[in-house]
């Protein structure tokens, strides 16, 4: 959602509005004179090395998933204002995405139970192919 202050990433991390860098420029394809002339098209652009808002290991985390800048581009509207609030919701959602760590997966142990049904999968299937087999001659 976009802030007036900036972008709100989480419950305390927002990116102020002057380290975001606008540039805007004319969408292109159909659309006759409006899509020649209008300069809908936005592109937003975070430099996260120069930012003063994330933590140094957010800041690793950061530029490790999405690199040293950030940058999003949406033409999708006729209006601006509705690509620019597009691109702050991408922004945002980007950076989410980066500052979620995983759990480290707990090594454990497969239950009887599950032991028991991979070997009793395992004997059914091998009956199957058993029972495909041309009959020796000797039974």
């Amino acid at each position: 959602m976009p802030d007036v202050d900036g972008i709100s990433v989480g419950a305390h991390f927002v990116i102020p509005e002057n380290e975001l860098q606008w540039k805007f420029g004319p969408s292109g394809g159909p659309g006759g004179q409006h899509a020649n002339r209008a300069h809908t098209r936005a592109e937003l652009r975070w430099l996260v090395e120069e930012s003063l808002v994330p933590s140094e290991t957010q800041r690793r985390g950061i530029v490790e998933k999405l690199g040293k800048t950030v940058l999003v581009v949406v033409d999708e509207e006729r209006s601006q204002t509705r690509n620019r609030d597009i691109a702050r919701e991408r922004l945002a959602a980007r950076v989410t995405a980066a500052l979620h760590v995983e759990r480290p997966r707990r090594a454990t142990k497969p239950t009887r139970g599950s032991q028991r049904r991979r070997v009793d999968g395992k004997r059914r299937r091998g009956e199957v192919k058993r029972q495909r087999r041309t009959p020796r001659t000797d039974d």
